[in-house]
């Protein structure tokens, strides 16, 4: 934290599916000017954090959980969890399995269940190109399927940056991983109910646009879990890097509250 201005809390923030601790760049300073410590971490398995190449049970859901549960207890302080789309189920799981270190849950982009019937094609798409392809193979395939104006912004979760940078960060997946999640996101139960008996303040924030989970469906989970409810105009999936301010004001002021 730079001099002259006071720690309010720290945040931890967990990246989506295909995403990186990279996604997250783009709030830290303005965070820190609000008087926040963030960490953005890489899951099990996710870029420059290592894990098995094949044994997909390295990656199911709980492992992930208790991994995150692991990574709060390293700050050393009560944390604000965020976590973007697959992040924010982790999330979830690790909020139910203990939410003693936790100040407050945000679950960005992250709907109750399920992702959207388009969205599980996709990963399907995925699922079999990996069983027959190359990391870097299924790369290029997946460049060679987008649209030129969206090229540059990678896959499902992953925000603006240049190609080779995300083509780096693409590669330093491990197979294994993006088969479990993959296959936890098409198949999630709801369990916001649950999730509304724990005692932390809930936050739901999304884009004004987004085809993993129906904004409405967003907007139905935060009265369930009685959350904060903040929509980003003009962002989609990814509102950290579609509009960093915005979002970054959007967590600072539900912290500040909490």
């Amino acid at each position: 934290m730079p001099a002259g201005i006071s720690t309010k809390g720290t945040a931890l923030l967990l990246p989506g599916f295909t995403g990186s601790k990279e996604d997250f760049n783009p709030l830290h300073q303005a965070l820190t000017a609000r008087g926040y410590h963030t960490v953005a971490v890489d899951g099990r398995g996710q870029y420059e954090s290592d894990g098995p190449e094949t044994d997909e049970y390295a990656y199911a859901q709980d492992e992930l959980a208790r991994d995150v549960l692991a990574q709060a207890a390293a700050l050393d302080t009560p944390v604000h969890l965020v976590g973007h789309s697959l992040g924010g189920q982790i999330a979830r799981a690790a909020v139910l399995q203990d939410h003693a270190p936790f100040r407050s849950l945000t679950l960005m982009a992250s709907g109750p269940a399920q992702i959207s019937v388009s969205q599980q094609q996709r990963v399907k798409l995925l699922q079999d190109a990996l069983a027959v392809m190359t990391m870097a193979e299924v790369w290029e395939a997946i460049q060679a399927m987008e649209p030129p104006e969206e090229a540059e912004a990678g896959d499902l979760d992953e925000g603006l940056a240049d190609s080779e940078d995300l083509r780096r960060r693409w590669l330093g997946n491990k197979p294994a991983q993006l088969l479990a999640t993959g296959r936890q996101l098409c198949v999630e139960p709801d369990r916001v109910a649950e999730l509304a008996t724990v005692p932390i303040p809930f936050h739901v924030l999304s884009g004004s646009r987004d085809d993993t989970w129906p904004v409405t469906l967003l907007d139905d989970m935060a009265l369930r879990l009685r959350a904060r409810r903040t929509v980003i105009q003009g962002a989609e999936h990814s509102p950290n890097t579609d509009r960093p301010q915005e979002t970054a004001q959007a967590f600072a002021d539900f912290w500040d509250r909490n």
